[in-house]
C-alpha cells in the first residue's frame, strides 16, 4: 500500500513538474518589470520586444553550443550586457537607477533575473 501511495505521489509530482515552463514569456515578464518601475505602455511593449529579441537568440545560442553550460555561460555574457544597456536606454534616470538595483538583487549565477530575455524574473517587489 505505501508503494502504490509513494507512486501517486510520485507521478503528481513529475506531472506538475512538467508543466511548470523554465523561462518566462517575454510580455509577462516586461509587464513585470512595468510594475517594479512603473513603466508606461509604450515602455513596456519596447522591454518586450527586446526581452523577445533576447530570448530568440538565447536559444540559438543553447543550440549551437549543444546544451555545454560553460560555453553558453561564456556566450550569452555579450547578450545579456546588451539587452541591459538596449533596456536602460529606454529609461528615465530614475527608472534606470531602480533597474540596476533590480538587475543586482536578481542575477545569479545562473544569470536569471531582470537581466534577460530566456529566464524567470523574481517575484519581489
Amino acid at each position: 500500500m505505501k508503494r502504490i501511495l509513494l507512486i501517486c505521489c510520485l507521478f503528481i509530482g513529475f506531472t506538475a513538474a512538467a508543466q511548470v515552463k523554465s523561462t518566462t514569456d517575454p510580455t509577462d515578464k516586461a509587464k513585470g518589470l512595468q510594475k517594479q518601475l512603473k513603466l508606461t505602455n509604450s515602455q513596456t511593449a519596447k522591454v518586450a520586444a527586446i526581452y523577445k529579441e533576447s530570448a530568440e537568440k538565447f536559444a540559438k545560442i543553447k543550440a549551437a553550443d549543444n546544451g555545454n553550460t560553460n560555453k553558453i555561460a561564456v556566450d550569452v555574457a555579450p547578450l545579456r550586457t546588451a539587452t541591459i544597456k538596449k533596456i536602460k536606454g529606454l529609461l528615465t534616470k530614475s527608472q534606470a537607477a531602480k533597474y540596476d538595483k533590480l538587475v543586482k538583487e536578481t542575477t545569479t549565477a545562473a544569470g536569471s533575473g531582470w537581466s534577460d530575455g530566456w529566464s524567470p524574473a523574481s517575484s519581489s517587489n
